[in-house]
């Protein structure tokens, strides 16, 4: 039996060498392509893939959210992360959500077909070469945009937490789902947000806070 593949990436051409590297193995199927996380999320349940490889950003709904949902919904499928070296903060949120690790997109050929394989079997993929300095990258950029946050709106930690969230594109009930909390609770927690940062929406609660951590 073939390990069903779906794809999502918003670069057509690089989904479609994916696709051509993947099917040169026997043991792979792609069994379709989506152009952004949320319709990588719309297609899970008529491709019901085994492995989806998905870019980190994208349109619409990044791979962070985009693999919390899947695993929230799939828990058994693998989602393996298509990265940069430079997306190391989002590394870290997608494994924290579940994630079977990532792959930097100029792998091998060889390596990406071994790294579907070995998710597919339950491995965490995290090349070596460079896990300990995503790692240590992913921990300083979120440490780093904690302590701003904390600094300038006096959030507690549960805030910033609930923060991040909200400028990584996470709705409320998204959140509510990933820390566990009742709906009213992230919404209480969410218009504290509001108040400590001067505003009275979500759009320009997070314009502000991004202004923040961008400094």
């Amino acid at each position: 039996m073939k390990i069903k593949v779906l794809l999502a990436d918003d670069q057509l051409l690089l989904a479609d060498g994916i696709k051509s590297v993947l099917e040169t193995s026997p043991d792979l199927e792609v069994v379709g392509i989506a152009k952004d996380g949320a319709e990588a999320v719309s297609l899970m349940d008529c491709a019901k893939p085994d492995v989806v490889l998905m870019d980190i950003r994208m349109p619409n709904m990044n791979g962070v959210i985009a693999t919390m949902e899947i695993k929230r919904k799939n828990p058994e499928t693998k989602v393996l992360i298509l990265t940069t070296f430079d997306d190391s903060d989002y590394i870290l949120s997608a494994i924290n959500n579940g994630a079977s690790g990532y792959l930097l997109k100029d792998t091998s050929a060889s390596a990406l077909i071994d790294a579907v394989k070995n998710a597919y079997a339950g491995d965490t993929i995290l090349p070596a070469k460079i896990a300990r300095r995503i790692a240590d990258a992913a921990k300083l950029v979120t440490s780093d945009r904690e302590i701003k946050l904390k600094r300038r709106f006096g959030f507690s930690e549960r805030e910033v937490q609930i923060a991040l969230m909200l400028c990584e594109g996470f709705t409320n009930k998204q959140i509510a789902s990933a820390l566990k909390l009742t709906d009213g609770t992230s919404r209480n927690y969410i218009s504290v947000i509001y108040e400590k940062t001067g505003c009275d929406n979500r759009t320009a609660a997070v314009e502000t806070m991004k202004e923040v951590l961008k400094n």
